[in-house]
């Protein structure tokens, strides 16, 4: 998906994201993800080091953090068990804080996930 010169930068930002990751909001983080995952550029390093950064932060994201979260997760193909069974488990327990949108691309996530 991303042309020669995104290629580049992608990269570039998947060396230096990391370093950084302490530094980002839940939304940032979110943001990151997707960015990535729609990007079509591989970074399994950098969305090892995002699952492992907002796994203890989980609780304090927004719905739609979780679930854009773990949806960049599935659309890239990279697993992280622990982030995916703890997305899991903050949906079950604020499903009604999650809009119909939230829901639906969180359960398609963790379908395809899963699958």
């Amino acid at each position: 998906k991303a042309g020669c010169a995104d290629e580049a930068l992608f990269e570039a930002l998947a060396a230096e994201v990391p370093r950084r990751l302490d530094e980002l909001s839940s939304q940032e983080l979110a943001n990151m993800g997707w960015a990535f995952a729609t990007s079509g550029v591989s970074a399994p390093e950098l969305f090892a080091a995002l699952g492992d950064t907002a796994l203890p932060r989980l609780a304090s994201f927004k719905p739609q953090e979780v679930a854009n979260l773990v949806w960049a997760f599935a659309t890239a193909g990279v697993a992280h068990p622990l982030l995916i069974e703890a997305a899991a488990r903050e949906a079950v327990r604020r499903m009604p804080e999650f809009s119909q949108q939230g829901l639906a691309n969180l359960a398609w996530a963790l379908a395809t996930l899963k699958a």
